[in-house]
């Protein structure tokens, strides 16, 4: 079938609060948002579902599915991130986690790298205040306090900068956001790439807590507890670029190899916890261990972390990461120590 999508920019601008709009129509949200992120592909959604998000954003089908059109990544050379979700360049992109799962380290870190790439930082300050979000302002080049400051300002810095945009969920909730990218829509303004996400950890109760997004990180408590970081959840975390035609079919071909062998060691954990890894078949021991050396290898040393750490920060390209997993899920290092692969860049 042709590569098509769901016209995301128009469902958030026409139908800003999704998730109860979908409720009433008797549409479960999280199905609404993977066909928003790509998780569920439009060629297998239900032709009622497909009418009622017409239906509810006032619009032809025509407008609704978008076909053909290119959406790209901004790689981050964070594992996990380019892995599995990666970030949607000029898109709307959620983090969803309790405090303490790490999403305030991912923000400054992006900002940090992606700095580096020529990206220009803007933090929408919270409605509320949390203190922890002094500890990455040193990593933010600007900082406003309105909508309106965060709309000049953008207007001001112009259409040949990229820019990051940060705001808190509260802003969503009363529709300022959705106001600031209709106001760029209009002028033209695509340059901007959106980071939401919520202080309070609330949002990890709602299936749809930002309305539609291009891009989903999930945190994973379990992984968080354990101290491996970033603790994205490989199997929840997902992004509109993993869609149709929009990615590399190698990277597509490993991204789901490692989603399956991944989603096994997760079962097969919690076997082990209770009855040890003598009580595996021999096959599925194997399955174990793998999936134990690629959680270990998704860990990295953060450039912002360096000196709470005392590691080192890392780049891994997206070509050297794919090679680097391939070989892992085919047994190249079957032999290797899980604490070798922990905390690593790229397999030397």
């Amino acid at each position: 079938m042709e590569n098509v999508r769901l016209n995301v920019a128009l469902l958030r601008r026409k139908v800003p609060n999704l998730t109860s709009a979908a409720k009433s129509v008797g549409l479960r949200p999280a199905t609404v948002s993977n066909l928003c992120t790509g998780k569920i592909p439009v060629s297998r959604a239900e032709v009622r579902t497909i009418i009622a998000l017409a239906d509810l954003a006032e619009c032809s089908l025509d407008e609704l599915i978008l076909r053909g059109e290119k959406i790209d990544m901004i790689e981050t050379k964070i594992k996990a991130i380019d892995l599995f979700a990666p970030l949607t360049k000029g898109g709307t992109n959620g983090l969803v986690a309790r405090p303490g799962m790490g999403q305030l380290v991912i923000l400054a870190e992006l900002y940090y790298r992606l700095k580096r790439e020529g990206y220009i930082s803007i933090m929408l300050s919270p409605k509320v205040e949390h203190p922890e979000v002094a500890d990455i302002l040193d990593h933010v080049d600007f900082t406003v306090n309105t909508i309106e400051e965060a709309y000049q300002k953008i207007m001001e810095l112009g259409q040949n900068k990229d820019i990051i945009f940060t705001a808190d969920r509260g802003h969503v909730a009363n529709g300022n956001i959705q106001d600031l990218h209709n106001k760029l829509e209009k002028v033209g303004m695509n340059t901007v790439t959106t980071f939401l996400l919520d202080l309070s950890g609330e949002v990890v109760d709602e299936d749809l807590p930002y309305g539609p997004l291009e891009t989903v990180w999930q945190f994973d408590a379990d992984l968080a507890a354990r101290h491996k970081y970033p603790a994205i959840n490989p199997l929840q975390s997902t992004s509109s670029v993993l869609e149709g035609a929009h990615l590399d079919q190698h990277h597509l071909s490993i991204q789901q190899r490692s989603q399956k062998l991944l989603r096994r060691y997760r079962e097969l954990r919690s076997l082990v916890q209770v009855r040890g890894i003598d009580q595996l078949p021999v096959s599925e021991i194997q399955t174990y261990k793998r999936g134990e050396r690629l959680e270990a290898y998704l860990t990295q040393p953060f450039y912002v972390a360096e000196p709470f750490s005392g590691r080192q920060g890392e780049d891994v390209d997206l070509p050297t990461m794919l090679e680097d997993i391939r070989k892992l899920l085919d047994g190249s290092y079957d032999s290797a120590e899980v604490n070798s692969l922990s905390y690593i860049g790229s397999i030397k």
